[in-house]
């Protein structure tokens, strides 16, 4: 029998729920979500239920940034839904949720040899690698960018529909119908989303979904503090009461646990271990070897973490991550390194022509994420389908490396997304997805992993230690006419891609991208500043320690230098720090606008001696910040007693999350500036606890005040703003209280 159209268009599916499929969803692309019983699924986006329970898939980690409720909000603003009767739900990997945006910031990584070519994410090159590679990362604040714009037509299209399914049964132009609060209303009349669902699946929509004119979005200016909240999180009961699962919250029926030693960093390999070492521990299961771990699988995680320790298994390698060499390399790559232009312009000849005004060289050494959420992986290989329960930025990486470990086919492979406890980018990296698959193949059981905090710092790699010399000429009256900045780092961002887009070991990866320039590692260094001549240099480096992603990326380090400097140059041309960046800023008026404001809302001083208050500013994509801290020395090392912070983020969409997100990346950039950070002797970091990483308690939390400028300009991410500009702050502080100048990340380490 031929099916008809209808038959297409509208079939039942798991659970006697219905599904609807139109212009949006790609043909080529199964659905990707189940409806239950008494629900209707429209396309990849949105199910419907008789209830008028509206459920929203987010393609997304929640990691803490609140992406749970963006998204739905968006949903919900679009739709005309009742923010009570909104739910969520993680996405399946699907081609439907591939992220573009953040595919197009990425096409060096993925395509290096003809990156352009996917450097649009309207491409046609970009799209088509993005939904074959089901990439829907989570990475550099691209969440909103990537999926407000699908997530609003999905939206505009179920209303559209609901408002034809009534319209049918009052005879009345749908066109005429408005969506409100969960209800669809014309004149008098009025039905709930749940009474129209099934009529409404059975509808065609518009040939293009009509938006709404405004999008979801909250004004700074309308909205005082006191005011309750329109849009509360809807993540946030279920972590206040417990109920919120993460990837270590899992228990299947006969799971086993294991614990994990990694060998050093470096050429490592696993030599011997003897087991004889742990008997008389009681759960104790069986022990599973890698090349270069090994792993005890037990009744209860202690039982195995606690044999380890007695086994101490024995590695052997050589070039091991080593500070003192680390630090070696990256000075020899930066006095005599060949460097890679990243930008330029201007007279750059002029810039080779010395004396400068003022040449300063700045560090920074590798910094650790610090997660709450130590690396966890649940597996189970059973009837040759594997199955995984983690967190992941980087999903369908994560389901494809697995399903190679356990030798599984990947169509018979299933990820199961969970939230994460903190990520700060720890989670692009799957090293932990392969081990636990290969442990369930091994075990024959449902196997979770779990890695101490001791092996996250061995195994979980961190952000780039940096080099830089940043130098200047300046005219009369302090105006800066050239800058050169020369940076000596390994090309990490390279290393990365390589690693999580082609399966690479860490060392492979390091190797393939030896002498590489890296445009993505150098975010941030090519100031904001009118500044007529200019060159920005990347000096590749290999060093024995593979580097990572990290929350504020790097302009983490970038924005230190540049800002530093900025603000010993105005010293050194005896200028306010102030009025010197404003006068460089005739272009920037949207960052003249936060350093203005911010300098009311801390009643800035003009950086006076022994005062303590420092300021910094900088720019990322779309967003502006300028930061005011208050900061002293005092027995403890660092005190910071105040920050002050504006930024332009563009439209808002939820202001408490922007709020929370801004003062998260200060308290976060706090812990980059004055501590998350170890050195390394034989392969193995000197520091192994979390609570030996000097990162701030809540009675070190400085008091934190954030405003926003009303802008209509795009949305931009403010999860990396507050990371960004808030070391150079406090850098500049310590200036002001002590007229010491410190030149490395972290704070005052240079003087241990």
């Amino acid at each position: 029998m031929q099916a008809t159209r209808r038959q297409i268009v509208v079939g039942a599916l798991v659970g006697g729920g219905l599904v609807l499929g139109y212009q949006l969803r790609p043909r080529k692309y199964p659905l990707p979500l189940s409806p239950g019983k008494d629900e209707v699924a429209f396309d990849a986006w949105i199910k419907l239920g008789r209830d008028g329970v509206v459920t929203v898939a987010v393609p997304q980690l929640e990691m803490g940034q609140g992406i749970t409720t963006l998204i739905p909000q968006i949903v919900a603003t679009e739709l005309g839904a009742d923010w009570r009767q909104v739910a969520v739900e993680p996405a399946p990997v699907s081609a439907h949720y591939a992220n573009l945006a953040l595919a197009a910031h990425w096409s060096e990584l993925w395509m290096p040899a003809f990156s352009v070519l996917g450097s649009s994410p309207s491409g046609p090159v970009t799209g088509s690698w993005a939904r074959d590679h089901r990439f829907m990362a989570t990475a550099d604040g691209m969440s909103l960018a990537a999926y407000e714009g699908p997530a609003r037509a999905a939206a505009a299209s179920v209303r559209a529909l609901l408002s034809m399914a009534a319209a049918k049964r009052w005879d009345v132009d749908w066109q005429a119908c408005q969506a409100d609060k969960g209800f669809i209303i014309h004149g008098t009349k009025r039905l709930t989303f749940g009474e129209l669902a099934e009529e409404a699946a059975a509808l065609s929509p518009p040939a293009a979904p009509v938006l709404r004119p405004q999008p979801a979005s909250e004004s700074p200016k309308a909205t005082p503090a006191v005011t309750p909240l329109k849009f509360p999180r809807l993540d946030l009961p279920a972590k206040v009461d417990g109920s919120f699962l993460f990837a270590g919250d899992i228990r299947l029926p006969g799971m086993v646990f294991a614990a994990i030693r990694h060998g050093p960093i470096g050429e490592s390999e696993l030599a011997s271990f003897d087991k004889a070492r742990a008997q008389g521990i009681s759960g104790l299961i069986s022990l599973v070897k890698g090349e270069r771990w090994l792993a005890a699988v037990a009744h209860d995680w202690w039982a195995a973490e606690r044999a380890l320790t007695a086994i101490a298994p024995n590695f052997r390698g050589s070039h091991r991550a080593d500070t003192s060499r680390i630090e070696a390399q990256l000075e020899e790559a930066l006095l005599h390194g060949e460097a890679a232009s990243i930008y330029q312009s201007g007279d750059t000849g002029e810039l080779a022509q010395k004396p400068y005004a003022l040449a300063l060289r700045y560090d920074a050494a590798p910094a650790l994420h610090a997660t709450l959420e130590t690396a966890s992986a649940t597996a189970r290989l059973k009837d040759g389908k594997l199955e995984l329960w983690l967190a992941s930025q980087a999903p369908e990486a994560a389901r494809r490396a697995a399903a190679e470990a356990a030798g599984v086919r990947e169509r018979d492979t299933v990820l199961y997304p969970m939230p994460a406890g903190g990520s700060f980018d720890r989670r692009l990296e799957h090293g932990h997805a392969i081990e636990a698959a290969i442990l369930a193949r091994e075990t024959g059981k449902p196997v979770q992993l779990t890695w101490s905090r001791w092996q996250e710092h061995i195994a979980g790699w961190p952000r780039t230690p940096v080099a830089a010399v940043l130098a200047a000429k300046v005219a009369p009256g302090g105006a800066i006419t050239g800058w050169k900045a020369r940076l000596a780092m390994p090309a990490s961002s390279h290393e990365f891609g390589r690693r999580l887009f082609v399966g690479f070991t860490p060392a492979k990866a390091m190797a393939d991208s030896k002498g590489e320039g890296d445009m993505l590692a150098m975010e941030g260094a090519t100031p904001p500043y009118a500044i007529p001549d200019m060159i920005v240099e990347h000096v590749p480096t290999t060093i024995a320690l593979p580097t990572a992603r990290l929350r504020g990326n790097a302009h983490g380090y970038t924005a230190f230098f540049t800002e530093s400097f900025v603000d010993e140059l105005a010293h050194h041309s005896g200028r306010e720090p102030l009025s010197y960046r404003v006068a460089m800023l005739g272009h920037e008026p949207r960052l003249v606008a936060c350093l203005l404001r911010c300098a009311t809302l801390a009643n800035w001083d003009a950086g006076a001696d022994a005062s303590g208050q420092g300021l910094a500013c900088h720019v990322i994509g779309q967003g502006r910040i300028a930061v005011i801290a208050t900061a002293r020395r005092d027995e403890t090392g660092v005190r910071v007693d105040k920050i002050a912070a504006v930024a332009d983020i563009g439209r808002i969409v939820n202001l408490d999350i922007a709020r929370q997100q801004i003062e998260g990346g200060l308290v976060f950039g706090i812990g980059l500036a004055l501590g998350s950070s170890t050195t390394y002797a034989e392969g193995l970091p000197e520091i192994g606890r979390i609570g030996a990483l000097s990162l701030p308690l809540l009675a070190d939390c400085p008091e934190i005040t954030v405003d926003f400028i009303d802008s209509n300009a795009p949305p931009a991410d403010p999860g990396e703003l507050g990371v960004a500009a808030v070391a150079p702050a406090i850098a500049n502080a310590l200036f002001s209280a002590t007229g010491l100048r410190f030149r490395k990340l972290p704070l005052l380490s240079e003087e241990i």
